[in-house]
């Protein structure tokens, strides 16, 4: 009768030793730490969108599991027993990570892409900028460029975001845009690479000259591409003034307001002085005359120009008004000093002859050529 209380009282002081000296928790914390972790992580490469059911699946056992360590928190275990809720967690960090490493390799991988179109169409725009720019063709454009630098400003907003989806998808929109502008701008100009154009044009111009030659007299030709003015004497060059066009010269005269310079052969009807004049001084054309008539009416009717549009007038070769002035509205502009030198050569009944240019290798069609050519590589 006095043993069994010893015996009992040792067993349990047993029991405690050993608990103390090898008993463990049901879950260790630096798992259920590291799980958390996991779940950190794939959230940080946006595995509900770029996994959505690796993602589901692994909250699904997360929730359940984290449940169950929750249940068993104040549970203790012999080191050697098994413990399924610690392998289900296990087997959670392993393949929550698979599921990390996977993701951050495509992240990788799409940075680099998105990085890459990026730079490939802000190049390409810079480029655009620059060609439209050099023949002043930003008003065949319109809009375009404002809508692809949004597009642009869009793409390197969601890139710094780290939203590399949306930011490949913006700078292949911006793509699509920018070669859209090439578009337009071979469409509208492509008149300039035009063999056939430029041989009218060299013909026009070659007539002039030789009716310089038989006339003893003057004569000018107006280079739009070159943005250049000659006068020939005699069937020589005797000077070379670079000039302004309309604000949108660089197109084909259509009708009143439309800012462009007309082509053709034209003759100066009158010489405008100090008060006969707003500018500084001023040479007026006969524009239009009959072939610019005979194309405008061609024009309406086959519903190019609409029928409330007329074919205006007051074409001139001028100086600058004032500094206001810095472009002509369908004119040609020259620097008041260069003007002064020709107006005091020419007289009412000399030739002017505009043409779109007077080679191949004229700017607008060799600025063509390397936008077409860079839409090509891209």
């Amino acid at each position: 009768m006095n043993v069994r209380p010893h015996i009992i009282f040792i067993f349990c002081m047993g029991l405690g030793a050993l608990a103390a000296a090898g008993c463990v928790q049901a879950v260790p914390s630096d798992l259920i730490a590291a799980v958390e972790s996991i779940d950190r992580e794939l959230i940080a490469v946006r595995a509900p969108e770029a996994a959505p059911e690796d993602y589901a699946q692994f909250v699904k056992q997360w929730v359940s599991l984290r449940a169950r360590v929750q249940a068993e928190d104040d549970l203790i275990r012999w080191p050697w027993e098994s413990n399924d809720l610690e392998e289900a967690l296990h087997r959670l960090q392993e393949e929550g990570g698979a599921t990390v490493s996977r993701l951050q390799e495509r992240l990788r991988a799409r940075r680099q892409l998105a990085e890459a179109k990026l730079h490939r169409v802000e190049e390409r725009l810079q480029t655009i900028a620059a060609q439209v720019d050099s023949i002043d063709g930003r008003i065949v454009l319109g809009d375009k460029p404002v809508q692809t630098d949004l597009l642009l400003k869009q793409a390197r907003a969601f890139f710094e975001q780290g939203d590399y989806d949306r930011s490949i998808d913006a700078a292949e929109k911006a793509a699509h845009a920018v070669a859209a502008q090439t578009t337009v701008l071979a469409r509208e100009l492509g008149r300039y690479a035009d063999d056939a154009r430029i041989s009218h044009w060299q013909t026009m111009v070659k007539r002039t000259v030789e009716w310089s030659r038989t006339h003893q007299a003057a004569a000018i030709v107006v280079s739009k591409a070159d943005r250049m003015l000659i006068l020939y004497k005699n069937g020589r060059k005797v000077l070379t003034y670079p000039v302004r066009l309309g604000f949108n010269g660089i197109r084909e005269k259509q009708y009143q307001g439309d800012g462009a310079t007309p082509e053709g052969r034209y003759h100066i009807t009158a010489k405008r002085g100090p008060g006969h004049t707003q500018f500084y001084r001023a040479l007026a054309l006969d524009y239009p005359n009959a072939d610019d008539r005979r194309r405008f009416e061609s024009a309406k009717q086959a519903g190019r120009i609409a029928t409330t549009k007329s074919i205006g007038g007051q074409i001139e070769i001028h100086g600058v008004d004032n500094e206001l002035m810095a472009q002509t509205l369908g004119c040609i502009m020259l620097e008041n000093p260069q003007m002064a030198v020709l107006f005091e050569r020419v007289s009412p009944g000399t030739p002017v002859t505009i043409v779109g240019a007077l080679t191949g290798n004229n700017s607008v069609a060799l600025a063509l050529a390397q936008l077409g050519q860079q839409k090509e590589d891209t």
